[in-house]
């Protein structure tokens, strides 16, 4: 078994291997939907070859991640990473992924992000989750909102008449959120992704703010009637908005959708306001709450200079890095003024961690005190979970809602 750089010539058999890793066969695709491979970047991906043929693949998109503070950095977005059933438990997953972060350590990159399939996997290459997601579910005939309706207005399009509208929205929504991720232009084009990125028919109902101009949309379908309960329910695939009026304002319009039983809102940050809006808070209900974006630090002092902080203050954190020995070790991280600045240092630690809980930490998403109840944080001095609470929040939830 050997790993090498994957080319441009491999495509189809790396595309192969990994649906069949997935339990998957390709399909012939819905017209004008595209596939979501279709934005791989081969020159970024890894196969892994026994005699002959492609048996586990792995592969990288280049994304910028909004951080804490405003900031918007490069980062490997990991996708496509499987090993045929046949071929498991050999340890091929393991090498492939170590030589991948070796590869990105090796080009400069700072940090590398995923969406993990399966969550004990990744941990175990320092990976951590570091934002989440819910989905909301509200019944329609308890969905009152007091007063009336935001200044604005919402219109419906269907996604084929919306063309640039939704990229630039997107665009200018991921560029003030924290955790958000870059879409390139080339998937909107490709139709690479899960709607409102593929193709795929949807309506999009478009809020319009006071002067007229769009400020969000949201991506949605109506499934049609349950033969015996005639049930139907709004599915709204993505809710994008610039601010908390537009938000307001496409809720409104989703959960007073005429004909519909139940509105699903499939990717909401896990602390929304949204459902507040309601007089009868009991109609929204959490149907579903996981983990999204995870984060491997590879480059630490880069990383922790890298976002904003809200407080100034001081944290010696020691970090544990089983992949990569020498990131290993003891860092003194100091914010003042709003910059920081992180190096190396012999102190005493106030905080001692993996690099993976550094990643969990890293965009505010999940606490210091949390992971230390939870065993996974090692707090040393008596105030150093305060301090790390203080100095790595975000004033905004981070939020992913990019799916790759």
């Amino acid at each position: 078994m050997r790993i090498r750089p994957a080319e441009e010539a491999d495509r189809d058999r790396f595309v192969a291997a990994i649906l069949t890793a997935f339990g998957t066969a390709p399909e012939d695709p819905v017209p004008d939907t595209g596939h979501w491979w279709s934005a791989f970047e081969m020159d970024r991906g890894l196969v892994a070859e026994a005699d002959g043929a492609v048996v586990g693949t792995a592969a990288a998109y280049s994304f910028e991640l909004t951080l804490p503070g405003g900031a918007a950095v490069p980062v490997a977005g990991i996708t496509s990473v499987g090993v045929l059933p046949s071929h498991r438990r050999q340890g091929i997953l393991t090498a492939m992924m170590r030589r991948q972060l070796t590869g990105l350590r090796e080009s400069g990159e700072a940090m590398a992000v995923l969406l993990a399939s399966e969550a004990v996997i990744y941990r175990r290459f320092g990976y951590g989750p570091a934002t989440f997601t819910q989905q909301l579910t509200v019944q329609r005939h308890r969905a009152a909102i007091p007063g009336g309706p935001s200044a604005g207005a919402v219109g419906v399009r269907t996604r084929a008449e919306c063309g640039e509208l939704l990229p630039r929205l997107y665009d200018d929504y991921r560029r003030t959120q924290p955790g958000a991720i870059s879409r390139p232009p080339l998937w909107w084009a490709r139709g690479a992704g899960r709607p409102p990125v593929a193709h795929t028919p949807r309506l999009i109902a478009v809020h319009h703010g006071p002067g007229g101009r769009p400020d969000g949309y949201a991506s949605y379908q109506v499934g049609t009637p349950d033969p015996r309960t005639r049930a139907r329910v709004l599915t709204v695939d993505e809710m994008i908005a610039s601010d908390p009026a537009a938000a307001g304002a496409l809720f409104r319009f989703c959960v007073e959708h005429d004909l519909v039983t139940e509105a699903v809102f499939t990717t909401l940050p896990p602390d929304t306001w949204l459902r507040w809006l309601l007089a009868d808070c009991r109609a929204a209900a959490v149907t579903r709450d996981q983990d999204w974006l995870w984060v491997r630090l590879l480059d630490i002092p880069r990383s922790l200079t890298a976002r904003g902080y809200p407080v100034d203050g001081e944290l010696i954190i020691e970090v544990g890095d089983a992949l990569f020995a020498d990131s290993s070790g003891r860092y003194a991280l100091s914010v003042s003024g709003g910059e920081a600045t992180c190096v190396r240092t012999d102190r005493e630690p106030d905080l001692v961690l993996d690099v993976g809980d550094l990643g969990s930490l890293y965009l505010g998403g999940l606490t210091a005190t949390a992971l230390a109840h939870a065993g996974r944080v090692r707090p040393v001095a008596g105030d150093a979970l305060e301090r790390a609470d203080s100095l790595f929040r975000s004033p905004v939830t981070p939020h992913t809602v990019h799916w790759f």
